[in-house]
């Protein structure tokens, strides 16, 4: 199983160092990533989670809402789109045939207007609370803009499933290799949920998604940056749940020789899996000698 690590589109927090506790200064706008992956299968590419899409660099303001769009303020490079990477990979977009979403965000689903084709993968509690727009910030995180797919959407309910390194209700996807699982991870949305790849025997990339927002999160003694909490409390749906899955993946992180936790919006950890700068895009290997994708720069790469 080769996983390919794509950051699809950095954010700029203000609040600086606050936020990403690397940025010089509290003047500038920190930075934060939003991590994929692109999952080589025997049913073809899966991408974990699209990031920001073409149409959101295209015309943001149509997509995005005001509040977010000068909270975060994307750094739009048409480059980092998942779309525009795959491409420099050297695959067919149209290759990709399904997209497996941990949640409904603007910054995790803008991408899927790029891949018509593929089915796309989440829990059913996520899909019905972001089309319920209940609340103020409902609106402003879940953009039905981004949901011209959503007729291809496969759901699942999040009570069924078995155990998982400590975690329940742990399913398959239909269609899927037994390779990749559905995790859910209640808390920053009521459908938030992580996706477990085995990339070779026993071994796991575990993509916590928002379940949790910097590395130092996952140390024995936790720390987070007073932004990125503050972050995570404004978009909490249900703390006691949030806490909780944050204690079970601290616990796996720090116990675990076979499961590799992440999330999605830390440089740190990005850069770790990715073993490149979080602002530089996907490439394929110089190496054109061997059979169309079979030998992948290891900058890309997780085997």
């Amino acid at each position: 199983m080769i996983v390919h690590h794509l950051n699809c589109i950095s954010t700029c927090p203000l609040g600086g160092r606050l936020m990403d506790g690397r940025t010089r200064s509290l003047a500038e706008r920190g930075l934060l990533t939003c991590h994929c992956l692109l999952v080589e299968t025997s049913a073809g590419l899966v991408l974990v989670d699209t990031g920001f899409g073409l149409r959101d660099v295209a015309d943001p303001r149509s997509r995005i809402s005001r509040f977010f769009l000068g909270l975060v303020s994307p750094d739009f490079r048409e480059e980092m789109t998942a779309i525009r990477q795959i491409q420099r990979l050297g695959f067919d977009p149209r290759d990709v045939t399904h997209i497996v979403l941990s949640h409904l965000d603007f910054d995790h689903a803008g991408g899927l207007d790029d891949f018509p084709h593929a089915t796309v993968h989440l829990l059913r509690v996520e899909r019905d609370y972001a089309f319920e727009q209940r609340t103020w910030m409902d609106r402003q995180r879940f953009r039905p803009q981004q949901w011209s797919t959503s007729a291809k959407w496969r759901v699942y309910q999040a009570s069924e499933g078995e155990t998982w390194n400590g975690f329940s209700r742990v399913q398959q996807f239909d269609g899927l290799p037994p390779e990749l699982l559905v995790v859910p991870l209640r808390g920053h949305t009521f459908g938030h949920a992580g996706i477990a790849v085995n990339t070779t025997g026993d071994r796991w990339l575990f993509n916590a998604a928002d379940a949790y927002f910097h590395h130092a999160e996952m140390h024995a003694e936790p720390h987070c940056t007073p932004g990125l909490r503050f972050y995570q409390w404004m978009l909490e749906k249900d703390r006691a749940a949030r806490f909780d899955n944050q204690s079970r993946l601290r616990d796996l992180a720090l116990t675990s020789q076979a499961v590799s936790v992440f999330c999605s919006h830390d440089v740190t950890e990005f850069e770790r899996l990715a073993k490149r700068p979080a602002n530089m895009p996907a490439r394929r290997a110089v190496d054109t000698s061997a059979a169309p994708h079979a030998a992948w720069s290891s900058d890309n790469r997780t085997a």
